[in-house]
């Protein structure tokens, strides 16, 4: 693991640690391939019971992915690469055993779908979340939205994507996304609490479980529909124009081209 993802398994329980505080723990290139080969070796190692994600610091869980690290040919072909963020979000969720992502703080961003990609949310007082993807033309990728429906509701997903609202922390945990809120004194205590219960439990039952659970729960949308949408986004004019007006703090000017 690098030093910006930080892997520790102790007996039955695995803790991935997000931890560049300086970025908000954002996660670029490099750290996404790091969070991706510490999902995969907590994943394949028989002793591990349930794993943990969360961040270093108080302020913020993650910033999410920084767009402005790949180049718009990348963004358009990114999803066929097994280190695209889609993949590496699918990977996390398709983890044999229970993961727990203990939000420390703020999630934004890519980092939300990071914290669904998960089977449980354990969030900390004071914390904020917001999905910028449409203040800047972003077409967010099919897994991602499917999580958000599915995972918490439609009314949720098209409050957090199409009109891009902020949501405080009673409010995550009002609309299902958190499934437990603490004060941060708790936090810590909080977390190992659920691990330990998760680590104690029958694992060959709870992977199966968790896979009949998440199969259960699929839908069957159109998806070429939805990745040529999200394609055309990805080399469009507006999304271009919205990382630049990000880039310069400034109103961006959509053109719907």
């Amino acid at each position: 693991m690098t030093d910006t993802v930080q892997l520790a398994i102790d007996g039955p329980k695995a803790t991935i640690t997000l931890n560049d505080p300086a970025k908000h723990n954002r996660l670029d290139p490099p750290a996404l391939r790091a969070l991706r080969a510490a999902i995969e070796k907590a994943d394949t190692d028989p002793a591990v019971r349930v794993t943990v994600i969360t961040g270093t610091g108080e302020k913020t869980f993650c910033s999410g992915y920084d767009l402005g690290s790949i180049s718009a040919s990348e963004r358009r072909t990114q999803s066929g690469s097994d280190d695209s963020f889609e993949k590496v979000m699918d990977r996390l969720e398709a983890m044999r055993m229970p993961t727990l992502c203990a939000l420390n703080g703020g999630v934004y961003g890519g980092a939300t779908d990071l914290a669904l990609a998960c089977d449980f949310r354990l969030g900390v007082r004071g914390m904020r979340f917001f999905m910028p993807a449409a203040r800047f033309g972003l077409h967010y990728y099919p897994s991602g939205l499917r999580r958000y429906t599915q995972k918490v509701s439609p009314s949720f997903a098209k409050r957090a994507f199409l009109l891009s609202e902020d949501f405080s922390d009673t409010e995550l945990l009002a609309v299902g996304y958190l499934d437990w809120l603490v004060e941060r004194a708790e936090f810590k205590a909080k977390v190992e609490e659920k691990a330990a219960k998760l680590a104690s439990l029958a694992p060959l039952s709870m992977s199966g479980m968790k896979r009949a659970i998440e199969q259960f729960a699929q839908a069957a949308p159109d998806m070429p529909s939805i990745r040529e949408s999200a394609q055309a986004c990805a080399g469009s004019e507006d999304l271009q124009e919205g990382l630049a007006a990000l880039r310069e703090r400034r109103t961006p000017a959509f053109k719907g081209r």
